[in-house]
């Protein structure tokens, strides 16, 4: 089949690209993988009145600025990837993007552990 593709490729004057595709992307089948991926990982805490699910694994808080603009468009994807009882937050949204966002550099080839001059 390769072969037939390349054939192809060369009777329309084109060239074939091939690698890794990226874990996440912005259309439909983006937004369907990154649900996927909450609702894996996502767990309801337990007890009496349990919160929001959490993923245990984020054990770190920090602080990210942004501009007001990303916040509201991690606002408008909380909303479409929660479900019923099971409410997504925006930071959530947004430390699963950085995670994806961040693996793909290595996943690509490691970044150069050395230091820019100066």
């Amino acid at each position: 089949m390769a072969k037939n593709i390349e054939t192809l490729a060369k009777k329309l004057g084109a060239t074939v690209v091939s690698g890794p595709v990226p874990d996440y992307s912005a259309g439909a089948f983006g937004i369907a993988a990154l649900a996927n991926t909450l609702r894996e990982r996502l767990e309801p805490s337990v007890g009496k009145r349990p919160g929001r699910p959490s993923y245990a694994a984020w054990s770190k808080r920090p602080k990210v600025p942004m501009a007001p603009e990303t916040e509201e468009r991690l606002k408008e994807l909380s909303h479409l990837l929660s479900e019923g009882e099971r409410q997504v937050s925006p930071m959530q949204v947004a430390a699963l993007i950085l995670e994806q966002a961040t693996a793909s550099y290595f996943k690509l080839g490691a970044p150069s552990t050395r230091r820019r001059p100066g």
